[in-house]
């Protein structure tokens, strides 16, 4: 998360962190959630059942899920799951992470342009 960069219209400096998170709930841990409260961002992750369970026993409040967030996050899937139509992304051919980064450019661009 150091290395995000997210530009700004204007002046001024990026941003280095995003207003909120969706995963799915492979990352639903509490080093994951109090990494993301004290850097300030929101989650929206889903909790796993084990999880649940246990908060209702300890009678504490269930975490809210931000629905229509966790929506979006299929748009991310599916781009993914576009990239990886490419054998080399799936595969990771190059040696090089540049050569990696070149082609994950490329698979970008030819599915940005018609």
């Amino acid at each position: 998360m150091a290395r995000i960069r997210i530009g700004r219209r204007g002046p001024g400096r990026p941003r280095t962190r995003p207003a909120q998170v969706a995963a799915d709930k492979g990352y639903s841990s509490t080093k994951i959630r109090s990494y993301l409260r004290k850097r300030g961002i929101k989650a929206a992750i889903p909790e796993r059942i084990d999880q649940i369970n246990g908060r209702i026993r300890r009678g504490e409040s269930l975490c809210r899920l931000d629905r229509a967030a966790y929506r979006r996050r299929n748009v991310v899937e599916r781009c993914f799951n576009k990239l990886k139509h490419n054998k080399a992304l799936a595969t990771r051919y190059d040696k090089r992470a540049r050569h990696y980064e070149a082609m994950v450019t490329i698979a970008c661009l030819r599915l940005w342009l018609p």
